[in-house]
């Protein structure tokens, strides 16, 4: 490898790294490292390439961390966050980072080259970062620097906007037991202190996953109005509006904003991390309704992650997204309307057990009935069809109190019939159906049930003096219809 003291990190166009990535050119430099277009030569693929600047190399914090971020982003696998592909180390000692190509810009150049978001843009970029901010939570990661131009926009292939979150750099592990990899000394100011949480601007060390709702509600903000809610000139003066000073409502700056999104900003910039969402799904659910149409699928990802990790216990209002981003939700407490009354496993009493034995009974006799009508031959199977129309009947949910009254059965008649023994297999001889004009003209009549496993007659018998009326009402008030008028 050449190298040129011109060059950020030592390195120019054409430079061949690790005997692999030949370099293209400087996509961008901050203050301790520089990042490089390259071509993996064995996989012929556009890459980006992480370099430490050599004035770097002599802080061990800078190589510490530069080690972190690399580690912190290949755990996280979310699409949201960019990719490690490999990291290794230059003969000089500088190690590097290989990650993803990405084509785009960071959401600080967008909002200077075209000010201020869509309210729904704003929040689907929100929300996919909070898929990423999720999956490192789960992890026992918090960020700790995310800020608009960590948050990188690029556009996938079916044409959607899509954030990915970069630099891990300063993040840190809060899993208990797991591996320090938090570096930072008490006096360090770690992050940039615009997105910084009170706590944060206090001690870093002491930050968890709720100082990055901080940010994010601080970049919600920005997006919007265009301009962070605290402004200062100096990092003391703005550490003191931080954690005394009030921010300003969303709405004072970009009133056609909605109320329920500047209330979610307003609680994400609360001075007590115990009175901010506690969790990114708590987040996610709030900002849910202000996004677009794909904004509920973010949502339900949020929350399928933490609830994968045992971290988020409440069951999510409900969705209708169906598909393969629906989330699996906690066993829900069964609601049975007929009963009236919502329970886990909770036993039916009283006269819901009639009703589910005279079900179990009807379901029996049905299915005897069933093979008769098969024996008898087709016009059984017809007449019988009206039967079984009226036999499910029974099982439906009674109707409300302001329906009209319709034909009912009582619940000690509903069981006889449906035990009634099956009819013969042998059928009876056929008999002329008369005509329709020899039939006498009367009124409809409500459908009667038959007696499962009985085959309706195919020929009207002559009315009873007893049938007329063919009911009779019981002491409940029930319209009955009576054995032999059937």
């Amino acid at each position: 490898m050449t190298s040129s003291p011109d060059t950020p990190a030592g390195v120019r166009p054409g430079d061949v790294l690790a005997g692999k990535y030949r370099i293209e050119r400087v996509l961008g430099q901050g203050g301790m490292g520089v990042v490089v277009a390259a071509h993996h030569l064995q996989l012929d693929e556009k890459v980006a390439l992480k370099l430490l600047l050599p004035e770097a190399l002599s802080n061990p914090e800078a190589v510490s961390r530069f080690a972190r971020e690399a580690r912190a982003a290949v755990k996280i696998k979310s699409e949201h966050v960019a990719r490690v592909i490999d990291v290794g180390e230059l003969p000089n000692g500088s190690p590097y980072m290989v990650m993803e190509y990405l084509e785009g810009s960071d959401l600080s150049v967008w909002l200077q080259q075209r000010g201020p978001l869509p309210t729904e843009l704003a929040v689907d970029f929100v929300l996919q970062a909070c898929e990423a901010i999720a999956d490192a939570h789960v992890l026992g990661i918090v960020h700790r620097d995310l800020k608009p131009a960590n948050l990188f926009c690029i556009q996938r292939s079916d044409g959607r906007l899509s954030i990915k979150v970069l630099d891990f750099g300063i993040s840190k592990m809060t899993t208990p037991g797991a591996l320090r990899h938090d570096m930072t000394r008490t006096t360090a100011l770690m992050g940039s202190p615009y997105y910084m949480s009170p706590e944060q601007m206090q001690m870093a060390k002491n930050v968890d996953a709720r100082s990055d709702l901080w940010s994010l509600g601080i970049i919600l903000f920005e997006l919007l109005a265009g301009r962070p809610p605290f402004d200062a000139e100096a990092v003391t003066e703005l550490a003191i509006k931080v954690a005394s000073a009030p921010a300003p409502l969303l709405r004072s700056l970009r009133p056609d904003a909605p109320a329920g999104l500047e209330q979610a900003i307003a609680r994400c910039l609360e001075k007590e991390r115990e009175r901010r969402f506690q969790t990114v799904a708590e987040l996610a659910i709030a900002l849910r309704d202000f996004g677009s149409r794909n904004a509920q699928a973010s949502v339900e990802r949020v929350l399928g992650t933490l609830q994968q990790a045992g971290i988020w216990a409440a069951p999510p209002p409900p969705s209708s997204l169906s598909g393969p981003h629906s989330v699996p939700l906690a066993p829900a407490r069964a609601t049975v309307a007929s009963w009236g009354h919502t329970g886990s496993g909770a036993k039916p009493r009283g006269p819901a057990i009639a009703v589910i034995a005279a079900g179990a009974l009807l379901v029996v006799g049905l299915v005897i009935g069933g093979v008769a009508i098969l024996k008898r031959g087709p016009r059984a199977a017809a007449t019988a069809s009206t039967a079984v129309a009226a036999t499910a009947a029974v099982t439906a949910p009674a109707p409300s109190a302001s329906a009209p009254p319709a034909a009912e059965v009582a619940p000690a008649e509903t069981s006889s019939a449906a035990s009634t023994p099956a009819a013969s297999t042998t059928a009876p001889a056929p008999s002329t159906r008369p005509s329709p004009a020899a039939e006498p003209a009367t009124p409809p009549r409500p459908a009667a049930i038959a007696p499962a496993g009985r085959a309706a007659p195919t020929a009207r018998p002559a009315a009873k003096a007893t049938c007329d009326p063919p009911y009779y009402f019981n002491a409940k008030g029930s319209r009955i219809f009576k054995p032999e008028c059937l």
